[in-house]
């Protein structure tokens, strides 16, 4: 009896881990947002948000530093291997790559970027508005390879995959001083989710049908927010757990309107709030030893070029880490928000 519920117990996890495969009637991935989906565009750019360096993607296929913001994949990679697709979305910037790799999934996110231009101005990286502009080029690319029917069903059956908001808070309105006195936290969380509304719109202009829109994770627990709480005992800063929570019924309010306005739009909201603050909480039952500090550096406030090579506290096996850098999850955390999202929000369009 011992032995088999130990081997129970191994299927289970193993289950846990797993990421899916469908039967997929997604024919491509098509990526908007930060550095939380961020495949490497930045690195093409003139921006400091770089994170094309080891120790970063160290676990990625190969071990090649890509851009991503990880030790290896982020969630919009697990979650196209779900679907049947590429194992991992290249950026659109990088001109390894040609129109015939992004026509089953293509990522125009940046780092440090947000639904504010000014967020994206603090960093100089990619606003959202500029994204949707290399989109158009990339529709128009698509068209041209693939002539203008084939192209149409691509981009009308693709899924979109919207992941920004974070630095918007972080970044921007808890740190400058302009738009404090602009807008009461309140009021910024409208602005930003007017963006939204805006920019959801404007893709389904121009085919999109099927979007995922991911809120706000617990961005008090990230552990270079915690680093800023040492004076009380390192722990989550729950006023900014709040605005997520509070920004992300927002947007679920943003996502049932929408799909009341507008004819045949099949829009979710992804949060990975309640999956990532379990995990957070309880991060033995998912594997993890850390959840409070990262394998980077000293795992308080390193991110970016503060985690190099040369950094000689990192630590040697980050699958026992939530956190691989100050700001961003690690793989094996990456595959687990896939995987719940897939099992989840995602289901509606298997």
């Amino acid at each position: 009896m011992a032995l088999a519920s130990i081997s129970l117990i191994l299927i289970i996890s193993q289950l846990l881990l797993q990421i899916i495969k469908i039967d997929a009637k997604v024919s491509s991935i098509i990526v908007f947002g930060d550095s939380s989906v961020d495949s490497g565009n930045n690195n093409f750019i003139p921006t400091v948000a770089k994170s094309n360096f080891r120790p970063y993607d160290r676990d990625f296929d190969g071990g090649k530093a890509t851009g991503r913001f990880s030790n290896g994949r982020v969630p919009t990679d697990f979650i196209s291997e779900a679907f049947g697709l590429k194992k991992n979305i290249p950026a659109y910037l990088d001109p390894s790559y040609t129109i015939q790799d992004f026509a089953t999934g293509v990522c125009f996110a940046s780092a440090g970027t947000g639904y504010d231009n000014i967020t994206s101005k603090v960093l100089s990286v990619i606003p959202l508005w500029k994204e949707l502009e290399y989109y158009k080029e990339y529709q128009s690319r698509l068209e041209e390879y693939l002539g203008n029917q084939k192209a149409s069903e691509i981009l009308s059956e693709a899924l979109y995959i919207i992941s920004i908001g974070t630095n918007d808070f972080l970044e921007n309105y808890y740190v400058l001083p302009h738009r404090q006195s602009q807008f009461s936290i309140e009021e910024y969380q409208n602005f930003l989710a007017g963006i939204a509304r805006n920019f959801i719109t404007q893709i389904y202009k121009l085919k999109a049908r099927k979007i995922s829109l991911t809120g706000l994770p617990p961005m008090g627990c990230l552990p270079l927010e915690r680093t800023t709480n040492l004076a009380f005992g390192g722990n989550c800063i729950d006023r900014y757990n709040r605005v997520a929570i509070n920004f992300n019924q927002k947007l679920q309010a943003l996502v049932e309107s929408l799909n009341k306005e507008l004819s045949g739009l099949q829009l979710v909201l992804s949060s990975p709030y309640t999956i990532l603050y379990d995990i957070i909480q309880n991060p033995y039952t998912y594997g993890f030893e850390y959840s409070a500090t990262a394998c980077c550096g000293t795992g308080r406030f390193e991110m970016g070029y503060l985690c190099d090579r040369h950094n000689p506290f990192t630590c040697s096996d980050a699958d026992r880490y939530v956190f691989w850098d100050s700001f961003h999850p690690t793989e094996k955390t990456n595959g687990i928000l896939a995987n719940y999202a897939v099992k989840t929000t995602l289901a509606v369009f298997h």
